[in-house]
């Protein structure tokens, strides 16, 4: 079985070779691919030095693209498991192998994610209050549309197997993608679980959603996941030869 860490990465010199270094070390027969979305800094070159393979685009495309980007790469070169993982250091690499377990032990699931909201622990970084505002609400919204509790739905830190490395590489949400890539799966028939992990603190870079801008981001996304309710999907086809199909009903 082939494995890849897919690290979506801009201007994260600083941080990019410590993080390729703790997948190495932590997730064991996993390769680790980084894609420079364009970055002005030596971020390709860290991570390359750090050894791992790296994507580098021409131009900054947006998180969306970068990460659907890695699952192109990844269906090349013929990939079973794709977990992401930040570039920025606020993922924990030795939580990979729990994802791994699950998705192992649950061969239903396509989309495991890591929960920062399901075990409460005051050592793990849960984001600034407005934010989990707006996670809380982004959670309701798709905890009633795929009819099951989803707690974390804007952590980047998510593996898949094979049907999810299609699907992905094919049709990946490029404005909102953490949150749209929950109701992506729901919508192609596909299943999804949480599980409960650690995160960190980012080690570098500033978020660029902030108070001020919080309960712009809320709207705009709630928007998109309207959107992406009656949003025309491509059918992508199983390793099973059975059409992924997408349902537009609520």
């Amino acid at each position: 079985m082939k494995n890849l860490a897919i690290v979506p990465a801009y201007n994260e010199e600083a941080s990019v070779g410590a993080v390729v270094e703790e997948v190495f070390e932590h997730a064991d027969g996993f390769d680790v691919l980084v894609v420079d979305d364009g970055s002005t800094d030596g971020t390709s070159r860290a991570a390359a030095a750090a050894g791992a393979h790296v994507l580098r685009l021409p131009f900054n495309l947006g998180i969306g693209g970068t990460v659907q980007a890695g699952y192109q790469w990844a269906l090349e070169r013929g990939y079973d498991v794709a977990v992401q993982v930040d570039g920025d250091g606020q993922h924990d690499a030795r939580e990979i192998g729990k994802l791994l377990a699950y998705l192992r032990a649950n061969p239903d699931v396509h989309m495991v994610t890591g929960s920062r909201f399901i075990e409460v622990d005051d050592e793990n970084h849960r984001s600034t209050r407005s934010r989990r505002l707006g996670i809380k609400i982004f959670s309701g919204i798709l905890s009633m549309v795929t009819r099951q509790p989803v707690t974390d739905p804007t952590s980047g830190f998510r593996m898949v197997g094979r049907h999810g490395i299609e699907l992905f590489a094919r049709d990946y949400p490029h404005d909102y993608p953490e949150v749209e890539a929950v109701l992506m799966i729901h919508s192609h028939t596909l299943s999804s679980a949480e599980v409960p992990v650690k995160m960190r603190p980012r080690t570098t870079g500033v978020s660029s959603i902030n108070a001020s801008r919080s309960a712009y981001y809320m709207i705009k996304v709630t928007l998109a996941i309207l959107v992406g309710l009656c949003r025309a999907r491509p059918t992508v086809m199983r390793g099973d030869d059975a059409p992924v199909t997408a349902e537009h009903t609520i």
